[in-house]
């Protein structure tokens, strides 16, 4: 009998239990804040999820981070019982989460623990909710984290690719078509909690710079659709949420600027950070950008992980099904 996960706590098949995988994504992709993100392939959570006869929510941690296990506490189980409040019938899910995406790293964490969590509960339920219901179920996860209910790194991880969100009230989700592209993470070991890096924001910009903003998001959505590299590129800028986020985050500066200059497209803060990634046309050139991140963090002394991957086109995963 195949067992589900490499950990020492584990489901067979034949347990009725979901396995998803649920993966990292880029929120913002530089200029498009709160409204642009996209899912990667690498890293993922690993979830799996079961009825319990027990109405509510448990949550299982497989991990060594520690998060909290009361529902209401965690991202996943937050997202759960907003879905239970639109089920008529008595439901109990037990939730267990191997989390490989780092909390607090920039990369959606706290997303891919929300709409994992869904959508494997939503395949328990046969596919009872859309998938823009499970943003809204997920989004609820993300106010535990951030305090703010956002989807810029929820929608893609449930629709996969890259996302627009149009509007959050109503929610509003436009799945976006693009080129092949390949994307250069690097995690530096520090910690920018997503509530902190918003804390930070102005709340009142410049015309000239809203209207630059606006110019920037459109070029990049056009850019993506029309597979041009070059307005993709043009387009990653940020006058807006850049310069305030990039000063709490060692390097950064130096890393964009050896990342164009290794062939990259661009790129900037991943979420809040302190994540930074740079979008590549081919692996070779992602591989290039690594090695420039690799000499800014190990000149810094500083701790970092690196990724080279591509957009994941599905979201969630589902396995062993």
């Amino acid at each position: 009998m195949k067992l589900l996960f490499n950990t020492n706590f584990l489901y067979s098949p034949m347990d009725g239990v979901v396995a998803v995988h649920a993966p990292a994504t880029v929120a913002n992709m530089v200029c498009g804040f709160d409204v642009l993100g996209f899912a990667v392939k690498e890293p993922y959570d690993e979830m799996y999820i079961r009825f319990t006869d027990k109405p509510g929510v448990t949550i299982i941690n497989l991990d060594a981070y520690n998060l909290p296990t009361e529902p209401e506490l965690n991202v996943a189980g937050a997202a759960l019982l907003a879905m239970l409040e639109e089920i008529p019938e008595p439901i109990g899910f037990e939730l267990s989460i191997c989390k490989h995406i780092k909390p607090g790293s920039g990369v959606g964490s706290s997303a891919a623990s929300s709409a994992g969590a869904v959508v494997a509960a939503n395949r328990l339920l046969n596919d009872r909710f859309s998938k823009q219901d499970l943003v809204r179920f997920a989004m609820n996860g993300e106010k535990v984290a951030s305090g703010v209910k956002h989807a810029d790194n929820i929608a893609p991880c449930i629709y996969g690719g890259v996302t627009l969100i149009r509007s959050i009230f109503p929610l509003d989700i436009v799945p976006l078509t693009a080129p092949e592209l390949y994307v250069t993470i690097v995690h530096p070991q520090i910690e920018v909690r997503t509530a902190d890096a918003r804390s930070i924001l102005k709340q009142q910009v410049l015309l000239k710079d809203a209207i630059r903003q606006w110019g920037n998001i459109a070029g990049l959505v056009a850019g993506l659709l029309q597979k041009d590299y070059a307005l993709i590129g043009r387009s990653l800028e940020d006058v807006l949420i850049e310069p305030v986020r990039s000063i709490l985050i060692p390097g950064f500066d130096q890393i964009k600027q050896l990342s164009k200059e290794a062939g990259a497209l661009g790129g900037g803060i991943s979420g809040s950070g302190p994540s930074i990634f740079m979008l590549s046309k081919d692996e070779a050139t992602a591989k290039a950008v690594e090695q420039q991140m690799h000499s800014v963090y190990e000149s810094l002394s500083l701790d970092h992980h690196t990724y080279v991957t591509t957009i994941n086109d599905t979201g969630v995963r589902f396995v062993n099904q």
